[in-house]
């Protein structure tokens, strides 16, 4: 007969309670710094594990960015290097970078563009992770911190099914009045309390604030020409034959300049004017969820000239009922944006600031937010960039984005 102390028990607990609370969490955040050869797993702003990596060599640099783990094997080999063994293999995209274990992990970076990890470790962060964990890759050594703003998402109940299974005596007596009295004949246990199938529908989405880029510009000039008989061949976004012959139909038709950008400022404002619809905000936001669009829409960002950085922002600790939720963000900065010569406390203030200077820029629609947060769940994203989603985000992914600098190497 073995005897355990009590005092034993809580020491066992204590030791496997990270590991425990973190198993298949949606809300780990991986974040690698290629400065120091790091990385370190976060849930919230606590860090409950960390290792020492090895990433991209000069001429196979790691890129600096925001993924997630878009694919698990537990034994892999490289189809692109030698059929080299790549056991506990996280990718994080399609076109070849992952984290995995192997046997040379120098302080330094060695690799050819993947993040090499210990072999203990990359069994242990296999374990941890499920499909769609973050990884963020920078530079610099960043650490979620905790964050608020007005302007920020938060979870609603979605009540607009209440009373919608009721039987109401009289219900089809003609209205003669703007007052009519009911009488309840049953009253079911549902419809005395909220759905209860609101939040069990509830899912971690993934949702991006960027500036519009060239695709959505066109898609929208597209479904304009369409609308007046130019036929552009769709609203796809793609300036094919088609659409580029409907652009200079539509410049002849106003005898506009033929010659220079295709889509000109004065095309633009007058194919706007001629359509009778002012010119659309300079944001745009997206949303994606398991590894899908799900739809997107333009948003005003004020001052659109001035650049947004990039931050990445975390939803946990939800209630619906109460309308909580606390978000933890991270900035990413680029392998060459170090803030020498500034405090700790400097440098964390600085970001913050810049983040709450962004979201005070946006203005959302009220659909928009009202969809989103019916629906958002915990471990919901958000990303906040000026550059885009990269060209990874596709079938099969989140948004990938690439940071400026070493993001093409």
């Amino acid at each position: 007969m073995v005897r355990t102390s009590l005092a034993t028990v809580l020491i066992c607990l204590l030791a496997v309670a990270p590991e425990a609370q973190a198993s298949g969490a949606s809300d780990l955040q991986i974040i690698v710094s290629k400065k120091n050869q790091s990385l370190a797993v976060y849930q919230g702003d606590t860090m409950i594990a960390s290792s020492r990596v090895s990433t991209g060599k000069e001429g196979h640099l790691t890129p600096s960015g925001i993924f997630s783990v878009i694919e698990k094997q537990e034994y892999h080999e490289s189809n692109l290097y030698s059929n080299a063994p790549m056991p506990w293999m996280q990718r994080i995209t399609w076109s070849g970078f992952a984290l995995h274990e192997a046997s040379s992990v120098p302080n330094y970076p060695a690799s050819h563009g993947c993040v090499r990890l210990p072999a203990a470790f990359a069994r242990k962060l296999y374990d941890l992770t499920e499909l769609g964990a973050h990884v963020l890759i920078t530079g610099q050594e960043e650490k979620p911190y905790a964050f608020s703003h007005a302007n920020l998402f938060t979870p609603q109940r979605d009540r607009t099914e209440l009373f919608a299974d009721l039987k109401l005596r009289g219900a089809n007596w003609p209205l003669r009045s703007g007052i009519v009295e009911v009488a309840m004949l049953d009253v079911p246990h549902s419809a005395m309390t909220a759905p209860e199938t609101a939040d069990e529908e509830r899912k971690a989405i993934s949702i991006l604030i960027t500036l519009r880029g060239e695709k959505e510009k066109l898609k929208d000039i597209q479904a304009l020409l369409l609308s007046m008989g130019f036929d552009t061949g769709g609203v796809d976004g793609i300036a094919g034959s088609m659409t580029r012959d409907a652009i200079l139909g539509f410049k002849r038709w106003k005898k506009l300049p033929l010659s220079g950008p295709m889509l000109s400022e004065a095309f633009v404002k007058s194919l706007y004017g001629a359509a009778g619809q002012e010119l659309p905000p300079a944001g745009q936001i997206f949303v994606r969820e398991n590894f899908k669009p799900l739809f997107d829409a333009p948003i005003t960002i004020d001052y659109p000239d001035q650049p947004l950085g990039t931050y990445f922002l975390e939803a946990t600790k939800m209630n619906p009922e109460q309308g909580e939720v606390q978000w933890h963000a991270v900035t990413l900065e680029p392998a060459d944006a170090a803030m020498s010569g500034k405090s700790i406390v400097k440098v964390a203030e600085t970001k913050r600031d810049g983040l709450t200077a962004d979201l005070d820029r946006m203005t959302i629609p009220p659909e928009i937010r009202s969809r989103i947060e019916k629906k958002m769940g915990e471990g919901t994203s958000l990303i906040i960039t000026d550059q885009g989603y990269g060209k990874e985000t596709g079938v099969g992914t989140d948004f990938t984005i690439l940071l400026p600098g070493d993001a093409k190497n």
